[in-house]
């Protein structure tokens, strides 16, 4: 966040993602996959979350899905042409298909996943509208995923 020329409060992408990066630790906490998230509309977060995958015993209850879910409600449309989606770990395949018929606007991501994350088969997955930005605040997002499955391997 900064404060723009006008005196105005100006967010920008390591604000919200930092926002994200406390939705990983409330993951963390819980036991799941530390991916966290939100999506902004303006400059209004209007969903955040986390991966729910092993609460809801659910494979397809990642943070993204549960994004998309909840800010298309708010909304009251299909469509978040709009918006922009932080997310602490780069999208898989399953939430970059489900980003493409929302038609995501804009899409930023901390860490890479080079084993399963959407870019392991091209940016055809997303809208050709979709704007994606990687690796911001990259090292706290892959740090808190190193921990994680570190305190799984002890």
């Amino acid at each position: 966040m900064n404060v723009g020329s006008m005196g105005v409060l100006e967010y920008d992408d390591e604000y919200f993602m930092r926002i994200a990066l406390e939705e990983a630790k409330y993951a963390f906490d819980e036991g799941e996959v530390p991916v966290g998230g939100v999506i902004v509309c303006g400059d209004k977060v209007i969903a955040r979350g986390h991966n729910l995958v092993m609460r809801l015993n659910d494979p397809t209850a990642h943070v993204e899905m549960q994004l998309i879910t909840c800010a298309t409600d708010y909304l009251g449309s299909r469509y978040l042409q709009d918006c922009t989606l932080y997310v602490t770990l780069e999208p898989c395949v399953m939430c970059a298909g489900a980003m493409y018929w929302a038609n995501l606007g804009k899409v930023v991501y901390g860490a890479a996943d080079p084993k399963r994350g959407a870019s392991t088969v091209g940016q055809r997955l997303y809208h050709p509208k979709t704007e994606i930005v990687s690796g911001v605040l990259e090292s706290e997002c892959s740090e808190i995923m190193k921990e994680f499955f570190n305190s799984k391997r002890d």
